[in-house]
């Protein structure tokens, strides 16, 4: 059997445990549970066995009283802990022991404040008391009982809350008869507990569900009392469904909200020792205000009015808009601040802001979809007019400075018509992004402009490979740059930027050429293409494989250029050039065999010409000399 670990809620001195409920709720996993939990707490005299039955019941590990060492004070302040294998998520508290000896008959503050604490977060009550108490005036349990009764006439409006008394150490006395001299018992006390004005005479059942059980005694009858505790055990699991131990509960907050909400009840239950609060006119104002507020809300929230606006939005922006729904508003917190009037003027302000700030959360996603109608469509038109206006050959700074002034007016406007009196909503994350968007619109053109005045340029300058190549790129790279700054920092004074931004789009466009600059730098240095320009201008000379090789002073010898600096982008290196001139020399290897051989060829062509003549020479003297007769 799992036994969960118990953590401290609030220590002896009434200091609440703030970190160790922040793991815990992590640890449990206790704020997934939405709002299937339930919260099980147990009240009851010292050493009455309240950490045994808790640990028994729930599987819990909560520290038990030892026997041996007599009865003491085992539980100091509050404790938490998750219930084990229980459908819902359950959480069980085990509190400290009334009438304990070591606080003293003079502090019994913290026993009021804790009792208090319990009724106000907890679901299930467990009162645990020996069954021999019933129907005695001077039982321990009885000043518990008045405690409880007097907190809930006080503080509480009627609402179910379950009391689950366990009699501890029942014997022979059947069950029947104790529960009616029980439910004796609590009648009697609470029509002695005094009523508030605003509750006369509420009974008993308006406040609470009254259930009665009774275990045999732990020590000796061990077997059955567990046997009976399984028993108990099965009554809070479904607990919080139809038919279950409180399964009519109301007003359950979600368990998210748990540490904030048992934080602050604790503070003001500790910050009031005389358990004089809140106050019934704070706790009435408090409880009525927000029950008025949501009804509110409610109303709104289905307003036929709203409705139509909140449908309408999706399609397009709806003139009147800001004024339409801020009127609707006005009519519910009118009607609020009517009916509050007579309350406590602290709640029904809070709870009037509450009222509006929940209300404007579901007026937000219209009127942000609004905003969003307005500047997709303010950008489709700027972008629509510079069009139109640019194929009509109008100057590019001009058609700037006229439709976005223009553009921008109506956007204002429309976002003037779509504000909510009630709020203190503004556009200004819409309107950045729109000249955020126009301001880009003019980075793609001047970019485009760059583009097209460098690339192919700069692309025939190094493949002409000429002296003054980089000169030349130079030259053309800062003219076009800077020409295409500087008209950008004249169109971009429409948009008030300050010197900062506009210098940063500007450092943004030189970078652009810079890059273009350098792709098609390197692009041109490309081994593959370098080695084809070599070869193609190149006449084959068997001399050249010896070039630099054997030279004294090899320029490729060095790891880098001369007169460049080592920070310097260095396209190709030394050691680069180097490679690929052997590459080079490699790949001409057979253009220079070739030559040599037609040289041979040539050279062999011309000695057997020579012979040739020689020979005809001297056939054609001997002839001569034949006909001559010589």
């Amino acid at each position: 059997m799992k036994m969960e670990q118990g953590m401290q809620l609030i220590d002896g001195n009434g200091k609440f445990n703030v970190d160790g409920l922040k793991d815990f709720m992590t640890a449990t996993e206790f704020a997934q549970s939405g709002l299937s939990y339930a919260i099980v707490a147990i009240i009851g005299s010292q050493s009455s066995g309240k950490s045994t039955l808790m640990n028994q019941t729930f599987h819990t590990n909560f520290e038990e009283m030892d026997a041996y060492n007599g009865r003491s004070q085992t539980t100091k302040g509050i404790w938490i802990a998750k219930c084990s294998d229980i459908d819902p998520f359950t959480i069980a508290m085990d509190f400290e022991g009334t009438d304990s000896n070591q606080r003293g008959e003079d502090d019994t503050a913290f026993e009021k404040q804790s009792t208090l604490f319990a009724l106000a977060i907890a679901d299930v009550v467990l009162i645990n008391m020996w069954y021999k108490d019933i129907g005695l005036e001077n039982a321990a349990s009885r000043p518990l009982l008045k405690t409880v009764f007097q907190v809930m006439k006080r503080l509480f409006k009627p609402r179910k809350k379950t009391l689950l008394f366990v009699l501890r150490d029942h014997s022979k006395t059947p069950l029947e008869y104790l529960k009616t001299a029980l439910l004796e018992d609590i009648e009697k006390i609470w029509a002695a507990v005094a009523e508030p004005e605003t509750l006369c005479s509420a009974p008993l059942k308006e406040f609470f569900n009254v259930e009665i059980t009774a275990l045999p005694h732990y020590e000796f009858q061990e077997e059955k009392f567990k046997e009976q505790v399984a028993q108990l055990r099965q009554r809070f699991v479904h607990s919080i469904y139809p038919g279950g131990l409180v399964g009519d509960r109301q007003e359950v907050e979600p368990a998210s909200v748990f540490p904030l909400r048992a934080e602050e009840i604790w503070k003001i239950i500790k910050d009031n020792k005389d358990l004089d609060l809140p106050a019934v006119k704070v706790m009435v104002a408090t409880v009525r205000c927000e029950e008025i507020a949501d009804e509110k809300l409610k109303c709104f929230t289905y307003d036929e009015d709203w409705l139509k606006m909140k449908e309408a939005v999706q399609d397009g922006p709806v003139s009147g808009f800001g004024g339409a729904v801020s009127s609707i508003l006005e009519t519910y917190l009118s009607e609020y601040d009517r009916e509050v009037v007579y309350f406590d003027q602290e709640v029904r302000n809070e709870k009037r802001r509450q009222l509006l700030s929940n209300a404007l959360m579901v007026v937000r996603d219209a009127y942000d979809t609004l905003l969003m109608h307005l500047y997709s469509n303010t950008v489709k038109s700027f972008k629509t007019r510079l069009e139109q206006s640019q194929n009509e050959g109008h100057e590019y700074v001009v058609d700037i400075h006229l439709y976005s002034q223009s553009c921008m007016v109506e956007f204002d406007q429309g976002c003037e018509d779509a504000a909510i009196h009630q709020s203190e909503w503004n556009a200004s994350k819409y309107r950045k992004k729109l000249i955020c968007d126009m301001l880009s619109e003019m980075m793609a053109k001047y970019k485009k402009q760059i583009t097209h005045a460098l690339s192919k340029r700069v692309e025939s300058l190094l493949e002409s490979g000429e002296r003054d190549t980089w000169a030349s790129i130079r030259n053309l790279f800062e003219g076009n740059t800077e020409a295409a700054v500087s008209e950008f920092s004249d169109a971009a004074v429409s948009f008030n930027l300050n010197s900062s931004e506009i210098d940063t789009r500007s450092q943004h466009l030189r970078e652009h050429a810079r890059n273009l600059l350098e792709m098609k730098a390197r692009e041109a240095a490309d081994a593959g293409r370098v080695l084809m320009r070599m070869k193609d201008r190149t006449v084959p000379d068997p001399s050249l494989q010896n070039t630099f090789m054997g030279a004294k002073l090899d320029p490729l010898a060095s790891d880098t250029w001369e007169e460049v600096s080592p920070e310097a982008i260095t396209l190709l290196k030394p050691e680069d050039c180097k490679s690929l001139w052997m590459n080079f020399i490699e790949k001409i290897k057979p253009m220079m065999t070739g030559a040599r051989s037609r040289q041979d060829g040539r050279r062999k062509a011309r000695e057997g010409l020579a012979a040739a003549v020689a020979e005809i020479g001297a056939v054609g003297s001997a002839a001569v000399l034949t006909l001559l007769g010589v």
